[in-house]
């Protein structure tokens, strides 16, 4: 009973390595030629394909710092008042 289990997980676990061995073209081999229902069928992909292009919107510029910061120009910067002179006070402290 237990080879039967042991010969069945064998088995379940050979058929998805044995599914990858699907042929595939190599460097240098002449590509394969494809039939008319495959062209149609890529042809009317590539159409589909550009008319969803022409359903997506225009996109706007966006700033995503636009809430954070003022939409006005900066301002200049104020101009520092001049110093005002001292004034000296007359008399000594004794």
């Amino acid at each position: 009973m237990r080879v039967l289990h042991a010969a069945a997980v064998v088995a379940l676990l050979a058929a998805p390595a044995y599914a990858q061995q699907k042929s595939v073209a190599k460097y240098g081999d002449a590509p394969v030629e494809k039939t008319r229902s495959q062209i149609e069928e890529d042809r009317e992909a590539e159409s589909a394909y550009k008319r969803s292009l022409g359903n997506i919107p225009d996109r706007t510029p966006t700033d995503p710092w636009g809430n954070a910061r003022s939409v006005d120009a900066p301002k200049a910067a104020a101009k520092p008042s001049p110093a005002k002179p001292k004034t000296k006070t007359s008399g000594t402290a004794n």
